[in-house]
């Protein structure tokens, strides 16, 4: 038997504006821009420019602090623009994507088709490269199987059985493993050196056999690598110095053989694209005062259209009973809406950007005046929220993809949060600051004798810092520095 019951609940929904914020806000100043181009090509009522009707002395302006002189965005527009637009015919042209057409301009220079630079694939080299061999139509298929699987890297991952099968069912090309291994091995020989190889063993082999054998170091290095390439990942020099019968001199110049050697031939190889950090502040060091400002990229002038806010006002005052009118009105009253509420978005973005970095900026205020990374303090995400009184999720998505330029360079705002670690004085220094030393005494270390992580350890104590030794180990990996038996050199 089915009952029938009623239950009271309490939910919390983001309104549509808070969404548009969040997304506004979370987005870096290098996609601010597209993302304005985007609403401006959906939106009509949207338009760039400065709002004549703000005030004469700028309108609302940012001030030091991140705070605006909120008013009121005014409907009301001066009169002295008559311009006539046709909702109806915009409403019936369901198929536009857009207002903005090509064509629509003075000339017809924007309908020209710019020019592309082409660049030569590294799958393209060696199909050139394949073109010059003697093979026939069935060597020519298996040859092009087996260069199109070769990794960005240059490497041939795909087992030969493999790469069987595949010619089998997609090119109906019956061959066998040793006959593919054959073509494999003429491939192995095109440019870059150490392509087609099936792993690092096999790529420096096929690197050195292309360098003068009757060099004696260049004669070590091939032993090294075939004969005992496990002991020289590990660095055991002294273990295959022994087995080789070689002087310290000998070994040293095969290994720096090795080390000149690609280990990733295909990585030069492909598309090249150049990124550029763009920061989203900008901090300056006036006579000893800090003055932080934010990108001008940042604050764009956007504007109601005010063809579409007389618009609104004429069909507003007309028959109501229409249903066309109706349709039209409650179109024109969504354009409007939307447009505001973006650029009370793009405001309130700006305003929590600075409140942020002022607050980051006080925080780490001897950092930000000497660039000296010991002067660091230990700092979360809570510290920042409680100082503004935001939310940390607020300060997270602010900190996650924003970035400052300094008189010391640009440092995303990641860079600035860190945990504390408290010294034999009782005070807390950040995380920064240790692993700052830490990277100053591997660097400064013995090659011959790299420093072990318990010798670290006993050092960063001697120091002050209480630090275990697997804190030692995390902030190494976090630094990207290997162990120290991979450190040695000779």
């Amino acid at each position: 038997m089915q009952k029938l019951g009623l239950n009271q609940s309490l939910s919390q929904k983001l309104s549509p504006q808070q969404i548009q914020f969040i997304k506004l806000l979370q987005i870096p100043t290098a996609e601010l821009d597209a993302r304005i181009e985007e609403e401006l090509e959906i939106n009509p009522a949207l338009e760039e420019g400065k709002d004549e009707s703000a005030n004469e002395d700028g309108g609302e302006e940012l001030d030091a602090e991140g705070d605006y002189d909120d008013d009121d965005m005014d409907d009301s527009f001066d009169d002295g623009m008559d311009a006539d637009l046709n909702v109806d015919d915009y409403l019936r042209d369901e198929d536009i994507s857009g207002y903005k057409m090509q064509g629509d301009g003075p000339g017809d220079d924007e309908d020209r088709e710019m020019p592309l630079a082409t660049t030569s694939t590294l799958i393209d080299s060696l199909l050139t490269q394949l073109g010059f061999l003697k093979l026939d139509e069935r060597q020519s298929i298996i040859g092009k199987q087996l260069i199109g699987s070769i990794d960005n890297d240059g490497y041939i991952r795909r087992e030969l059985e493999a790469i069987v099968n595949d010619l089998a069912f997609s090119q109906n090309v019956e061959t066998s493993v040793e006959e593919v291994e054959d073509i494999l091995h003429k491939i192995q020989y095109f440019d870059p050196p150490g392509i087609g190889a099936r792993n690092l063993q096999e790529c420096l082999l096929l690197q050195l056999d292309r360098k003068a054998h009757d060099n004696p170091a260049v004669t070590n290095a091939i032993k090294i690598i075939d004969d005992f390439f496990e002991e020289f990942t590990k660095k055991h020099y002294d273990k295959i110095q022994r087995r080789l019968n070689i002087t310290d001199e000998q070994i040293k110049d095969a290994v720096n053989i090795i080390t000149r050697l690609n280990p990733k031939p295909g990585g030069s190889s492909g598309d090249v694209r150049t990124q550029y950090l763009i920061p989203d502040f900008m901090l300056i060091n006036n006579n000893g005062k800090l003055e932080l400002s934010l990108n001008s990229r940042n604050a764009p002038e956007l504007k109601i259209s005010r063809s579409y806010a007389e618009m609104l006002d004429t069909y507003d005052k007309s028959n109501k009973k229409d249903k066309n009118i109706r349709e039209t009105v409650t179109f024109v009253k969504q354009k409007l809406d939307a447009a505001k509420w973006f650029i009370d978005a793009i405001k309130q973005r700006q305003q929590t950007l600075l409140r942020t970095m002022n607050a980051i900026v006080q925080y780490q205020y001897d950092f930000f005046l000497t660039g000296d990374e010991s002067k660091l303090r230990p700092m979360i995400l809570k510290d920042i929220a409680n100082t503004i009184d935001m939310d940390i999720s607020t300060v997270s998505r602010v900190a996650n993809s924003k970035a400052v330029q300094t008189e010391f360079g640009i440092y995303p705002l990641k860079y600035f949060f860190s945990e504390g670690i408290s010294t034999d004085s009782g005070e807390d220094v950040s995380s920064r600051e240790v692993k700052y030393i830490l990277k100053e005494l591997i660097d400064n270390e013995d090659k011959k004798s790299p420093l072990s992580d318990d010798k670290l350890e006993k050092i960063l104590n001697d120091k002050g810092y209480n630090i275990a030794r697997r804190t030692v180990a995390k902030y190494r990996e976090q630094l990207n520095i290997p162990v120290a038996r991979l450190r040695k050199e000779l």
